[in-house]
């Protein structure tokens, strides 16, 4: 097993190409693993970014890409070449899709955020795609009423145009701090330490892994597509997320 993967994603979201050394090749799962890497290895509800690498006499598209054991595996598409152990390329991100999915992320905490601020309940499920994505909540009633009153207050904070910074916290810091930790099961191994931590700026700090915009106004414009009940005190608001 090839010595973990330093991940860029995690200090520079914006990073849309990279150098790297190919530390290990996996024949069967036609993949590979790189001394470091931008790309995304999905997870927290967000897929993994897609894009290509290239090398001196190869090129291939990245199809997937996934972490096991702090090693983050490249599948490439089938039929491109793979590099050798040891081989330097570049990686180029997708970005057009990388950037709308931070987008996406950015408007899911910003929910997070609004209901928290206004019921002070947390999250018990989540998922996106690339430009919509829902997440559910500990709430004992929805209604259409109260998806328009999220999507306002959420277009309000857009327009705030908040910052959005990431820091790294400690462990023992983090878990004194419940806000820190917003989904209903702590689903964060204890063994993480320090925790990233996400914080736009005056509405929503938490724990989390994935990428985000810079400020709240790069989001552009959401919408509230729908609100659901999804059983006793577990509610879900779906979204979208529009150029503004």
């Amino acid at each position: 097993m090839p010595e973990p993967t330093e991940d860029l994603f995690s200090t520079d979201a914006y990073l849309r190409t990279f150098e790297a050394v190919v530390a290990d090749v996996d024949p069967d799962g036609h993949r590979v693993a790189l001394s470091r890497t931008a790309f995304y290895p999905g997870g927290g509800g967000q897929p993994a970014d897609r894009g290509a690498v290239v090398w001196d006499g190869g090129t291939a598209q990245v199809a997937k890409v996934g972490k096991d054991k702090g090693v983050i595996w490249h599948q490439l598409e089938e039929g491109d070449p793979l590099p050798d152990p040891g081989t330097e390329l570049e990686g180029t991100l997708d970005w057009d899709r990388r950037h709308l999915l931070m987008r996406t992320h950015t408007a899911l905490h910003i929910l997070c955020g609004v209901i928290w601020a206004d019921f002070g309940v947390a999250v018990t499920g989540g998922n996106m795609e690339p430009g919509k994505g829902r997440l559910d909540f500990e709430l004992d009633a929805m209604s259409a009423e109260l998806g328009e009153r999220a999507e306002k207050r959420m277009n309000d904070e857009i327009a705030a145009a908040r910052e959005i910074l990431v820091e790294f916290v400690g462990r023992e810091a983090a878990d004194a701090d419940p806000a820190l930790i917003r989904t209903k099961a702590n689903l964060i191994p204890a063994f993480i330490d320090p925790l990233r931590v996400i914080d736009i700026r005056g509405l929503d700090k938490q724990a989390d892994g994935g990428t985000h915009v810079a400020t709240t106004a790069e989001v552009g414009r959401v919408e509230v597509t729908k609100t659901e009940s999804k059983g006793k005190a577990n509610k879900r608001i779906r979204l979208a997320v529009h150029d503004a």
